[in-house]
């Protein structure tokens, strides 16, 4: 993590240095958090719609910060040793910027409206088989989890691999300004978000912001398989830094990089690209889509000197962060996925066709809940993901929430309607799954996070199940 002097931090955050300590003082981490001081670490106030960061600031100090940041003009500085700057939270993005600046590591930016923190996690497991790596923890992907996956980066990094998210134009712009990549990723272009960008053509130019601050000479890789990228970039020519290369990953043999045999493999898949063709690889998960999302890794681990054996090693030990196609046994028998952390039509086809594509197993079931954020065409998307997955084969379709509602109006269009359920009432659903799974069942189960259906595959982990009537 950062150790700088305060005299350094203040000159790296554009700040003022007040108070009597030495400017020599070592700052070590940093913290938003004044339940979570550090020794030594820098305090940044941040402000928020119900709580004013300030006010805790000096408790932040008596519990051993070396100084906390403070903005300009704001009342009631406390005593110690205080960073004056004009607004905190861009002081934040500055000294993440500097401090990122003065260390060596490259960056892997990784952008997209689905699979970016799978494929964050494939690149971190194929570098980390040859180099330092850091990257972001968990969801910290925005404006604020940016700088503080910097700043919490050990000085000696060779890599830093940064999940880039957005929810409107020039939220990426401003993350690759701070962070600028060395090989910037684009998993691909879906639906999430319509509701503030309103088409998919906006959702593609915002994430083309990261080629747009790729640092010259750089690498874009991006989705072949999707037209809108390659449409976008033309808008950007004369834009784009100098050098910058591009290489394309997908399904389809027109890209640079394509799966030549794909196999799916116990509880995982296996595969051969066109790049590396006399390896097998190997996915500790399920899913074409998660195929496509290792080429896009595999690209970068190329760029940065990765050998193809180690790539080979570094996926069959891949660990994913939890509620992506999640695999789990319950108490019962009963395997459960737990695709639960967000959705989208993108998305929730790609786990529909995993389901289909299961064998030896009595039923195929999905619950499917509501996915958020996709503006006026919600209850057409809804419809029609109710459709594809009433023609996958599957044998059974649970809906859960208003939209899913009519998912479950889609499915009962080109299904057997006595095989799709309908509930407004999370217990209710439980309940009845409870009551009609068998132990030789799967069930995936698929929604936005704020569904909160996680609760939902807890439940038929933890339940025995009588499975009387069949689903």
């Amino acid at each position: 993590m950062i150790t700088r002097t305060i005299g350094q931090v203040a000159d790296m955050c554009g700040g003022q240095l007040i108070g009597t300590a030495s400017a020599e003082k070592l700052i070590v981490g940093v913290s938003i958090d004044s339940r979570k001081i550090g020794e030594n670490c820098l305090f940044v106030p941040l402000g928020g719609a119900q709580v004013d960061g300030h006010e805790f600031a000096a408790g932040a100090l008596r519990s051993g910060a070396a100084a906390s940041l403070w903005q300009r003009g704001h009342e009631g500085a406390p005593e110690g040793v205080l960073i004056e700057v004009d607004d905190v939270l861009e002081a934040l993005q500055m000294l993440a910027a500097a401090y990122l600046r003065e260390t060596s590591a490259k960056v892997v930016g990784i952008t997209g409206s689905n699979g970016k923190t799978t494929t964050k996690d494939m690149v971190f497991a194929l570098l980390s088989t040859s180099l330092r790596v850091h990257k972001t923890q968990g969801n910290f992907n925005n404006h604020l989890g940016l700088p503080l996956t910097l700043l919490a980066m050990p000085e000696d990094t060779d890599v830093a691999v940064l999940e880039m998210g957005m929810s409107d134009l020039g939220e990426i712009a401003l993350l690759a300004q701070i962070a600028p990549p060395d090989i910037a990723i684009v998993t691909n272009i879906g639906e999430s978000h319509l509701l503030n960008l309103g088409s998919r053509e906006n959702i593609a130019r915002a994430k083309l912001e990261i080629a747009s601050g790729t640092k010259p000479g750089g690498l874009l890789v991006y989705n072949g398989d999707e037209p809108l990228l390659p449409l976008v970039l033309k808008e950007l020519e004369g834009k784009l830094p100098e050098g910058l290369r591009t290489f394309t990953f997908g399904l389809n043999e027109e890209n640079d990089d394509y799966p030549t045999g794909i196999m799916q493999q116990g509880s995982g898949m296996a595969f051969t690209t066109r790049r590396e063709a006399d390896f097998c690889f190997s996915l500790p998960t399920l899913g074409s889509h998660n195929v496509t999302n290792a080429l896009a890794a595999m690209a970068a681990a190329r760029e940065l000197g990765v050998e193809a054996d180690k790539m080979k090693k570094g996926l069959a030990e891949l660990q994913l962060t939890g509620m992506r196609i999640e695999r789990l046994i319950g108490v019962s028998g009963l395997t459960l996925l737990n695709d639960t952390y967000n959705s989208s039509p993108t998305s929730a086809r790609a786990a529909i066709d995993v389901l289909a594509g299961l064998e030896g197993y009595a039923s195929r079931v999905l619950v499917l809940g509501d996915m958020l954020e996709l503006g006026d065409e919600e209850k057409e998307y809804h419809r029609e993901i109710g459709r594809y997955a009433g023609r996958s084969g599957i044998e059974a379709v649970c809906a859960f929430g208003p939209l899913s509602a009519e998912a479950a109006e889609g499915a009962s269009e080109v299904m057997n309607p006595e095989a799709v359920y309908a509930f407004a009432d999370k217990a209710q659903l439980i309940e009845h799954l409870c009551g009609r799974l068998k132990p030789k069942d799967v069930v995936l189960v698929k929604a936005s996070r704020g569904m909160k259906l996680e609760e939902v595959v807890y439940a038929l982990r933890d339940a025995p199940l009588t499975g009387a009537s069949g689903v």
